[in-house]
């Protein structure tokens, strides 16, 4: 009786995975590598609660933008929003997700993170290579004190189509004038001086091996690949550290109702504020508003609801501001735009 028992209970046990692996979905997104570390720690969480699979390629805002207009994946994720023009050609819909910072990174001996302080216009001149060492007049006068070395910079950028290439190319534009006539913003752009990488994995991993030089990430990559990051001087005239705090002085004036009506295209770049980090930056995920596949649409929109409602702590431990709870509501009513969404 006992082993009749015991075989009925693991017949029931296998039944019960069975169901729950068919009812299980699998979610594709690509694009942005800004937002690739939360989005594995949201997506790895929220398997172990809803058993759904959410496979997401860290492939550049780009590349996601091209994947999703593609409809090879379930959502696309970029740095650079796109205008309404561009949504409606192609039948998409675009929310905001997350808020964080691009932050400029360094390697000289000697220098700690948050050591260094640089301005917008010095930091434009250095990724121009017209400030092409490190002991520059113009980097020494922003940091008396600091034992500069006699050393040449090497400039790390993006290889890839980036929004975070995007985002930091618009701060450097209202910086410095040159750069803004000269270079302007883009998700690719013609870079006047030094070495391309893939990603931010990849920025972060050449300026991890090679001294002297500056790149930019998003800071969660600072912070896992133990970057020395540089304090910048922001609108208020504030030699700052990147910080949840700044982040979120940064889209405190945004109005998300009027920016819902606009598709969400908001930038938060060079706001006012004491405390404020003048390139804070948000991701935009974008999805079709008559989706080729329903079914994955609505469990993503559910995979979104969940890291926007539940995920506040592991976005904070990477260093990244939530949204606030205005923005949330607006985009979660933004999701009625979405065809058999449910929301």
């Amino acid at each position: 009786m006992r082993k009749t028992y015991k075989a009925l209970m693991g017949a029931v046990l296998s039944l019960t995975m069975l169901a729950t692996a068919a009812s299980a979905v699998n979610i594709t997104g690509a694009g942005s590598s800004f937002v690739f570390p939360i989005a594995s720690k949201w997506a790895a969480a929220y398997r172990g609660i809803a058993g759904d699979q959410v496979n997401y390629a860290s492939i550049g805002s780009g590349g996601g933008i091209a994947q999703i207009k593609a409809k090879t994946v379930t959502f696309g994720a970029t740095d650079k929003p796109l205008t309404s023009k561009e949504l409606n050609q192609f039948g998409l819909v675009q929310f905001p997700l997350v808020i964080g910072a691009v932050v400029p990174v360094i390697n000289v001996p000697g220098i700690a993170p948050g050591q260094l302080t640089l301005d917008g216009a010095t930091l434009a001149n250095i990724f121009m290579g017209k400030v092409a060492r490190w002991n520059d007049p113009a980097i020494a006068k922003l940091n008396p004190g600091v034992n500069l070395p006699n050393r040449a910079i090497t400039v790390v950028h993006r290889s890839d189509g980036s929004g975070t290439t995007f985002q930091f190319a618009t701060y450097l534009s209202r910086m410095n004038p040159e750069w803004r006539a000269d270079i302007g913003a883009d998700t690719a752009i013609d870079w006047p001086t030094g070495i391309g990488a893939k990603g931010n994995e990849g920025v972060a991993g050449n300026v991890a091996q090679i001294g002297g030089s500056i790149g930019y990430v998003e800071y969660a990559y600072a912070k896992q690949n133990r970057l020395a990051h540089v304090k910048l001087i922001n609108r208020a005239g504030q030699a700052v550290q990147p910080t949840v705090a700044g982040m979120r002085m940064a889209s405190q004036n945004a109005d998300w109702a009027a920016a819902a009506k606009n598709d969400f295209y908001v930038l938060f770049i060079d706001q006012p504020g004491a405390e404020t980090w003048p390139i804070t930056a948000t991701v935009f995920i974008l999805m079709y508003k008559n989706p080729p596949d329903p079914q994955a649409t609505t469990a993503a929109l559910k995979f979104f609801q969940w890291g926007l409602e539940k995920g506040d702590k592991l976005a904070l431990g990477l260093d990244y501001a939530p949204l606030p709870e205005n923005a949330v509501k607006a985009v979660q009513t933004h999701w009625k735009n979405i065809q058999g969404s449910g929301f």
